[in-house]
């Protein structure tokens, strides 16, 4: 029975490991997000900052982990068999769901997972037990500490509202003092805000880590307590007199110094206060373990945990241990910096591509906000209206002109600085306060506060991002949820089948966890593909020439695999083939769609003398987007044709198509080889392959009205015959099209080299 249990403490930290890597990549957008997305400094300095700051939290790391033994459930109520199930079924689906949402990039709060987790998997081993003993529904009470759950849970609400609103207010302010063009400002109050924002984060990393280190003495903690007004206020001081001085001598950026503080001390919040959430359960499975063997091992499900009410240190090297899986998974990890793509992308200041679509809500929100701003507008004055819009008045002193898109900052170190000075606080205050504040939400929202206040949502972006913070916010209340109900039967399942069923959820779990990072990396070469395939905005002329040449001749494949997939599937009624067909046209739509977004961008780095060339590569795109179309216009009336059951094509239609696809298969190949060899100039050889496949649709034509002279085929039948046909015909004129702008586009450039 010993062998048994120890294998399953071994299974309990493979599984806090795996929640390492998986919660770490969560969370590192708590951070990280302000200096990523303000490039404060190069990644390295950023990474090897947060890192120090997580090394130092972990060691900071409150040395008792409440929370996984005793702050959901009542550890005395239950035996050591029934604790060991919560907490497998507890990781098992903290390491499901944290994996989930990295996989889809949306940041969740690793607090209310654990939480509800413990809640859950407690509730249905409580559930089982009352059962089994015979007792009232009533009882459940006495096993769960329900009130901390509804806490979070209120939790959520406040720190929603109040981080949001109070980064707006403060975003506000902050920009109307500095503006956009903050050289000036902060000559004369850089050295004061920088020293105000390293003493609040100061005071927050005393609150939320100092405060919590193990090896820290009430005598510290009690003095830190009594003269907390006076250390944040010499803080100040001190802070403002060195930076002025170092300004004054080197001149340094006060803004990225703040940003790299704030950074250090988040990542020293997050590991010291949150570590418990990836190995809190692990380690009290671990003490429940050593205290029923030191017992003499009596029987499992008769050795109640009273143990688990104590206070237990944890070993140093544990939390050693911790930290460096964390600076590891933060470094190396996809999931995490696709996670900080979310917020970063939230919150950036420019246009571009949006993460989120629209949604009704999100609209009905911008145009009530759009309409209430049009009647303020028009009761104040147009001098003090013209004052406020300078000051949020973006400002480009030329700096940023040869630097890479993928290389701008997304916002200013000001607004950066705020996100983290204004979480920090907000966070501390919780902390003393004693609000279960989730780091994540706060963060978020507030650097969604910051961002509409700066501006950055625009009526270009604003249904966008809005509808992007609703479907990060529902997440999060999902979370609940799903971790809840997903414990709740892992852990019903264990106590009713018995022990097979930790392996049954352990091979789940090692499937779903395997399945979601294919998933990840599909999704990850899908989007590097795109990129590839995307023309730069700061780009050579002979570069965006062969970028262009590369569309179209991927845009012509797709077109030919597309039409002969559809047409064949279509003559051999195979559902699965015309549904795959339908799936690439759609995503061949995607694509163009996106290569239309990008055309603004591309166009103003082009050069000024350039109207024809930017006219040529505009015909481009939208050529391609015109096949994309005709792709749409064919293959929708197919699939539909086929779901209905309606009736297949007759022998001498089959033996029609089947010809068409090789005709149709030879111009596409002709026209690919041109591009590829760069003999677009002989387009002419192509004109004639279009004629003679135009010939033969008028025939076919021909051919389908003597069949419903005859009475051969039937309307459903002659309705898709002749669609096909059309939709073929626009197809070839497309591509001709297409192949004549890529012609004059090259020409163009050339011309301009």
């Amino acid at each position: 029975m010993e062998n048994f249990y120890l294998i399953i403490i071994v299974i309990l930290f493979a599984l806090a490991i795996s929640d390492l890597v998986v919660g770490v990549a969560n969370d590192a957008v708590n951070f990280l997000n302000s200096a990523v997305g303000s490039k404060a400094a190069p990644k390295w300095v950023i990474f090897l900052v947060a890192s120090l700051g997580v090394l130092v939290g972990a060691v900071f790391s409150s040395g008792m982990m409440e929370i996984a033994r005793k702050g959901i459930f009542n550890p005395d109520m239950f035996v050591f068999s029934e604790i060991m199930v919560i907490f497998l079924a507890v990781m098992i689906t903290d390491v499901i769901l944290l994996d989930m949402f990295n996989v889809f990039g949306l940041p969740t709060s690793t607090t209310v997972s654990i939480v509800f987790e413990l809640l859950g998997a407690s509730v249905a081993v409580a559930l089982v037990k009352i059962t089994r003993m015979g007792q009232s529904i009533g009882h459940l009470s006495e096993y769960m500490n329900s009130e901390k759950a509804l806490a979070i849970i209120s939790g959520i609400l406040v720190s929603v509202v109040i981080a949001f609103s109070v980064g707006t207010i403060i975003q506000y302010i902050s920009r109307l003092i500095f503006s956009f063009r903050v050289n000036k400002p902060l000559k004369y109050f850089g050295s004061v805000f920088g020293g105000a924002s390293i003493a609040a984060m100061t005071y927050f990393m005393i609150i939320k880590g100092a405060k919590g280190a193990a090896f820290m003495t009430e005598d510290n903690i009690r003095f830190m307590d009594e003269n907390i007004t006076q250390i944040i206020f010499y803080s100040f001081l001190g802070w403002t007199a060195l930076l002025q001085i170092l300004y004054w001598i080197f001149k340094i950026d006060i803004p990225k110094f703040i940003v790299l503080v704030g950074t250090f001390g988040l990542a020293m919040a997050f590991a010291g206060n949150d570590l418990v959430n990836f190995i809190g359960v692990p380690l009290a499975g671990f003490q429940s373990f050593m205290a029923w063997a030191g017992a003499g091992h009596p029987s499992p499900d008769g050795f109640t945990m009273e143990m688990l009410k104590g206070k237990m240190q944890t070993p140093e090297y544990m939390l050693i241990i911790s930290g460096i899986v964390m600076i590891i998974t933060l470094i190396t990890s996809r999931k995490a910096h696709n996670v900080i793509a979310t917020s970063v992308d939230l919150s950036r200041q420019t246009e571009g591509d949006e993460r989120f679509g629209s949604s009704m809500l999100s609209r009905v929100i911008v145009r009530s906000t759009i309409n209430v701003n049009k009647r303020v507008r028009s009761v104040l004055p147009d001098r003090f209206l013209n004052a406020i819009d300078s000051r949020f008045q973006p400002h480009d002193d030329g700096s940023l002109a040869f630097v890479k898109p993928e290389d701008r900052p997304a916002f200013d170190k000001i607004r950066a600085s705020i996100n983290l000075i204004v979480s920090g606080i907000l966070i501390s205050l919780g902390t003393s306060l004693k609000l279960p504040l989730s780091t994540t939400y706060v963060t978020f929202m507030v650097a969604m506060g910051t961002s509409l206040a700066d501006r950055a949502w625009g009526r270009e972006s604003a249904v966008y991002r809005i509808s992007g913070v609703f479907a990060v916010v529902g997440g999060w209340f999902m979370t609940a949820l799903v971790a809840f109900i997903i414990s709740a039967f892992i852990a019903f399942m264990i106590s009713i089948g018995g022990n097979v069923m930790i392996f049954v959820f352990i091979a789940i779990a090692v499937f779903l966890i395997i399945r979601t990072h294919i998933l990840f990396k599909r999704r990850t070469i899908k989007i590097e593909e795109d990129d590839e395939d995307l023309v730069p905005e700061v780009d050579p002329g002979r570069k965006l020439l062969e970028k262009s040449a590369k569309q179209v001749v991927n845009a012509i494949n797709a077109s030919n695999t597309i039409f002969a997939s559809a047409i064949e599937s279509f003559l051999k009624e195979d559902r699965p083939g015309v549904r795959e067909a339908l799936e690439a046209a759609e995503e061949f739509n995607r694509k163009s769609k996106k290569y239309k977004t990008r055309l603004y961008a591309v166009i103003q780095k082009l050069q000024q003398d350039s109207a024809e060339t930017g006219h040529c590569y505009v015909q481009v795109v939208d050529y391609q987007r015109e096949i994309s179309h005709s792709l749409n216009y064919l293959v929708m009336p197919i699939r539909e044709h086929l779901e209905n059951n309606h009736k297949p094509f007759i022998d001498s239609q089959i033996k029609e198509m089947r010809e068409l696809i090789k005709l149709i298969d030879d111009f596409f190949k002709h026209a690919s080889t041109m591009v590829l060899e760069k003999r677009i100039e002989n387009i002419e050889e192509l004109f004639q392959k279009r004629d003679k496949i135009v010939e033969r649709l008028v025939s076919m034509e021909k051919q389908q009205i003597k069949r419903i002279k005859n009475k051969d085929v039937n309307t459903k039948n002659a309705v898709i015959f002749f669609n096909i046909l059309t939709e073929t015909k626009n197809l070839l004129n497309h591509t001709i099209n297409l192949m004549k702008s890529q012609r004059d586009f090259a020409v163009q450039t050339r011309k301009l080299q």
